[in-house]
């Protein structure tokens, strides 16, 4: 049984994950300046758009998606775990490949960052609470709102933040730091990804083909969704390429940072987690392909 499944993992590799993810945010506060800011601050309606997409359209796009699909709890709840993650750390590599609004999408990061202390907790707890068994899960779970959001503040909003105050401070460090950084971060964060699922192959074949749909469907769904909001909120396809790309890419080493620190490391939800790693790369840069054959406009 996939909810009794537990992934091996060591405390170190935990360590290990968290310090990648404060690297990766770290390198994407290097793309930020106070400026963006101000212009988001004279018209905040993309950023709003944005955030509406990524943490209420999303998470109830995939208890629908739960609801439809009856998945086994830890992958219900896995699914809605991630789906309450802020944007993922490759979301502004991709919307700069796809020809869209990039400054945005940094900005959609780091705030959706800084809102998920409060809602990334929230989320899980609410939607998750609304499949019974998943809510079994959540009842056996000791789970503390308050530490979830001190390991998100810890691993997300202080790297961004020292990134910013650096960048604000010393701009010729960061020019020089910025781009070697993020490709250097990405590629320790996707070689963990497939060192932690060597290590557990076995489980991993024996239950990643029945996660691997559903993974793909909800992908498309935050990809679809994301597309959908921007289109109905009037937004301009220069804009409305970063919110979908920022509403389908997750920050799925966040994810697995919550499974692995407060659910145990339970199979269904990190297999989710973990596929979503790889998936929501290869999905994003497709759809960045398509995109930039034309230009987009403001």
């Amino acid at each position: 049984m996939i909810d009794e499944a537990v992934l091996a993992f060591s405390a170190g590799s935990l360590m290990v994950l968290n310090a990648i993810l404060a690297v990766v945010m770290f390198s994407i506060a290097l793309d930020l300046r106070p400026r963006d800011f101000k212009i988001l601050a004279n018209a905040p309606k993309p950023l709003i758009v944005g955030l509406m997409s990524q943490f209420l359209l999303l998470p109830a796009l995939t208890y629908m998606l739960v609801l439809v699909t009856q998945p086994q709890a830890s992958v219900a709840l896995g699914l809605i775990l991630v789906a309450a993650c802020p944007g993922g750390n490759i979301s502004n590599f991709i919307t700069h490949r796809a020809g869209g609004n990039a400054a945005l999408s940094v900005s959609m990061t780091a705030f959706a960052t800084i809102v998920a202390i409060v809602l990334t907790p929230l989320n899980i707890a609410f939607w998750g609470s609304l499949y019974p068994p998943s809510a079994e899960i959540l009842r056996a779970t000791v789970i503390d709102p308050v530490s979830i959001a001190i390991t998100v503040g810890l691993m997300l909003v202080l790297p961004l933040v020292l990134g910013l105050v650096l960048n604000a401070k010393r701009p010729d460090i960061t020019s020089k730091l910025r781009m070697p950084l993020q490709w250097l971060s990405m590629g320790i964060f996707l070689g963990f990804i497939v060192i932690a699922l060597a290590a557990n192959w076995g489980l991993f074949l024996a239950f990643a083909g029945g996660i691997a749909g559903l993974v793909i469907v909800h992908n498309a769904l935050g990809l679809g969704g994301g597309y959908a909001l921007a289109t109905l909120a009037g937004l301009s396809p220069f804009d409305r390429r970063a919110v979908t790309i920022e509403t389908g890419i997750q920050n799925s080493g966040l994810g697995l940072v919550l499974i692995f620190g407060f659910f145990g490391g339970l199979g269904g939800m990190a297999i989710v987690a973990a596929f979503w790693g790889v998936w929501h790369a290869i999905s994003g840069l497709a759809l960045a392909r398509f995109m930039s054959r034309t230009v987009a406009a403001r």
